[in-house]
């Protein structure tokens, strides 16, 4: 197979910048979401009457609580072992608490972006049953980040410290979690991740097992389905690369998508061929160092962009409902 060498150069402004967006004036769709500070409320309990604690905060929280202790703790429905895990849990994971309240004394800017997103999805998804809450909770250093649950949008801040943050330096979490995962440790993921999940629920991911081609332009309508919610958030954001990455990404653009024909790459289907290019990772292998895990999404977001540039009349809604293959013959992608 020919490798090919993906230099990234130093870019002024982002080609990601120049792209004239068209955005949609959302300022009168009405999204009331607020924030409930779970975290805050669950290491409160006392710790001497946890049974009882525990009934208390179940008033508040009347579904999530269970998801908590269950799913996300991953305890077991026993009275004793509940009451242990959580009294362990609080002693072990005190100090991130504290880093937590310090890092998070405010949530308002996290509430805005958040509801400017669900404002988009609604717009685009006037039937999507938006979530009413932001739930903040602390969960195990290797769990969730964000959940989907009956009570709303979870969003474990243990995992949104900053990449710096002393925990995730230790050698148990680097085991755990490599460079480019935990360089994204940062609040400002937070609204990409909850929209995410929103996401998943109105496009669930495709299947894997089709030609290589058509699992980019899935993994491209969702990363523009993304950036519909999201316009004015970063691209670099959106894609999980890093600037120079997706800065690379534009100026090697056409260099890109020849080492797909070269290859022939476009109608494999094996997974152990397929993985490289469209799973998350910290690079592609065969096209050096300097390039992105999951190319693949750029890719396909690249060639939806032109199907979707063709024809002003054409919706989010319909770009889903259209098949991939069919978007991949009428785009005539080949850039320059």
């Amino acid at each position: 197979m020919k490798r090919i060498a993906f230099a990234l150069l130093v870019i002024i402004c982002a080609y990601s910048c120049s792209d004239k967006k068209s955005i949609p004036n959302v300022s009168n769709i009405k999204v009331q979401i607020d924030v409930k500070r779970f975290d805050k409320d669950f290491f409160a309990l006392d710790t001497n009457n946890v049974e009882t604690s525990l009934n208390k905060l179940q008033q508040q929280y009347p579904t999530f609580l269970n998801d908590y202790l269950y799913n996300i703790l991953g305890i077991e429905p026993i009275p004793d072992s509940v009451t242990k895990k959580v009294k362990r849990f609080i002693y072990d994971y005190k100090s991130v608490y504290e880093s937590v309240q310090s890092t998070f004394t405010a949530t308002e800017k996290m509430q805005k972006e958040i509801t400017k997103g669900c404002q988009f999805v609604k717009y685009y998804f006037p039937e999507y049953k938006l979530p009413q809450h932001i739930i903040t909770y602390i969960g195990p250093i290797e769990g969730y980040a964000n959940v989907l649950t009956n009570e709303g949008l979870a969003v474990g801040l243990q995992l949104y410290l900053g990449k710096d943050y002393s925990l995730y330096q230790t050698g148990f979490v680097r085991e755990v979690y490599a460079e480019y995962q935990s360089r994204r440790f940062e609040p400002a993921y937070i609204p990409v991740n909850c929209m995410k999940n929103m996401m998943d629920e109105i496009y669930p991911a495709a299947n894997p097992d089709q030609p290589l081609i058509y699992q980019m332009i899935e993994a491209g309508k969702r990363l523009y389905m993304l950036d519909q919610f999201l316009p004015e958030t970063a691209d670099s954001l959106k894609t999980g690369y890093t600037q120079a990455q997706l800065d690379g990404c534009y100026e090697s653009e056409a260099t890109i998508w020849n080492f797909f024909l070269q290859n022939n790459l476009l109608y494999i289907t094996d997974p152990s061929q397929t993985r490289d290019y469209v799973t998350d990772g910290p690079r592609t292998e065969l096209l050096g160092e300097a390039s992105p895990g999951f190319i693949g999404q750029f890719v396909g977001w690249q060639i939806v962009k032109k199907w979707m540039s063709e024809d002003s009349k054409r919706t989010l809604p319909q770009l889903l409902k259209t098949p991939a293959k069919e978007i991949f013959e009428e785009a005539k992608y080949k850039p320059r």
